[in-house]
């Protein structure tokens, strides 16, 4: 492993041969389903190896995936810009691979089938690219990527390599969500107009993001890009379409600067007593050793100040979306709501699908999720759905059984592509660039991508 703990970030990507750009294509077939399964059935376990080894990459995609899917996979190295806390994450994933600083040299010495790519989301594309020039299949956590120029150099790196790259929309495997494509592709309201979609953010989660590197667009793109593609993705797959304009408005109007007071991070804050949003990060051992623990080589603060001055993404956005198959969506996102969770209805030629989820402080006492289906000049139906047992509304454990397990089908078509995991993220950028300018953005001005009416569908790794 590196030990260079003075490593900086520009040094850690130019290492690996993002920054320098250079290309080592590989001529092994991309591990598509087919030879997924194939391999499976000689009982060759997968080649895994990972980079970002934050609280995403340690638990959904290491810890539980090494616990779940031992007879299936292994992973062979771990590498994170932090040298501390990719050894910390080795402890909690429980792996016995070697770990590593310099991407690039990882990729060399263990030649994974599949590298799972967790890091900041604005470079995503630098890993999700060169990962495929060096051999490997690629998944990853949304986005995909933060801008244009990223999801087409993904395109292109794709195109190239002839490898593949599945990108993780566990939102799609929500039993609540699932039921609901099924309703729209029945035609229980007959043919789809127009969606609504608001999406709460509460004072406990939607604060997190301020606190964290997402509250700067150059790492996360803006919460239209990491929150809100997941919510994108969602439309885009119950239309059955992609997106051809978006017009939207968004401002930062609770957090960052509109604070009355603010300091470096939590623990560090004369004001606590006072301060509704303080976060004792002490209280949380795996925290304190992920994070704290290793401060000293990067200096990223896990608790940092919800109202620091350097806060410059939005925290309540609105955006109007056309599709190619004219269904039009107004969707809004709000990042201080008193609960957690959204509003959603369908409106189609012959009646409307309702729901209102509440994730936190739940009205009711119920362990399930309720639809409710209009049918013009009829009684309404209550669908009830159980909450599932994994996390993101029991979507986690079947994407992952998905993508890990032989065998196992796509009746919904959830499984989401590098094409699904451009025009989700294609949305997002069209509406910060629509905030920017004022003016509607067309999707198809972008990227190489052309919107279709009727969405492709390919089924991946």
């Amino acid at each position: 492993m590196e030990t260079n703990h003075s490593m900086s970030r520009r040094h850690f990507l130019a290492t690996t041969g993002a920054i320098a750009g250079t290309t080592l294509l590989s001529s092994a077939p991309a591990l598509n389903a087919e030879t997924f399964v194939s391999q499976m059935s000689t009982g060759k376990k997968l080649r895994l190896a990972m980079v970002g080894t934050g609280g995403r990459g340690t638990g959904m995609w290491g810890r539980d995936i090494l616990r779940d899917y031992a007879d299936y996979l292994e992973f062979v190295g771990l590498c994170d810009i932090n040298p501390g806390r990719v050894e910390t994450g080795k402890n909690i994933i429980g792996a016995t691979c070697p770990t590593y600083t310099d991407f690039e040299k990882m990729m060399k010495e263990t030649k994974p089938d599949v590298l799972i790519v967790t890091t900041v989301d604005g470079t995503h594309h630098q890993f999700i690219t060169r990962g495929m020039e060096l051999g490997a299949d690629i998944i990853t956590e949304k986005p995909m990527t933060t801008d244009e120029q990223k999801v087409q150099a993904i395109l292109d790196a794709e195109k190239k390599t002839g490898k593949k790259c599945r990108v993780t929309f566990n939102y799609r495997y929500s039993p609540h969500r699932a039921k609901i494509w099924e309703l729209i592709h029945a035609e229980e309201i007959g043919q789809l107009t127009s969606v609504d979609f608001h999406w709460y953010l509460n004072t406990s989660h939607g604060a997190d993001y301020f606190r964290r590197w997402h509250r700067l667009v150059e790492k996360s793109g803006s919460l239209l890009l990491h929150k809100a593609s997941h919510h994108f993705d969602l439309l885009n797959w119950w239309i059955n379409s992609d997106p051809e304009s978006v017009y939207a408005l968004g401002q930062l109007n609770f957090y960052g600067k509109n604070g009355s007071y603010r300091a470096e991070n939590c623990r560090t804050c004369p004001h606590t007593g006072q301060c509704k949003f303080f976060f004792d990060i002490t209280k949380n051992q795996n925290y304190m050793n992920l994070y704290v623990a290793n401060e000293k080589y990067d200096g990223y603060l896990r608790d940092g100040c919800v109202f620091k001055n350097d806060i410059n993404i939005f925290d309540k956005m609105a955006a109007t979306i056309k599709y190619a198959n004219d269904v039009q969506v107004s969707y809004s996102l709000t990042a201080y709501s008193p609960y957690e969770g959204y509003r959603i209805a369908f409106n189609g030629t012959n009646g409307r699908i309702d729901a209102w989820i509440q994730e936190s402080n739940p009205v009711n006492d119920v362990n399930y999720d309720e639809i409710i289906l209009f049918k013009n000049f009829a009684r309404r139906q209550y669908i009830q759905i159980p909450f599932g047992t994994s996390g993101h509304g029991g979507g986690d454990k079947l994407l992952k059984d998905q993508i890990f397990l032989p065998n196992i089908g796509d009746p919904l078509k959830q499984c989401a592509n590098t094409r699904d995991g451009a025009f989700a993220c294609l949305i997002g950028i069209a509406a910060r660039n629509s905030i920017a300018s004022g003016q509607p953005v067309k999707i198809a001005d972008l990227t190489s991508l052309t919107p279709q009416a009727v969405k492709t569908y390919e089924r991946i790794l």
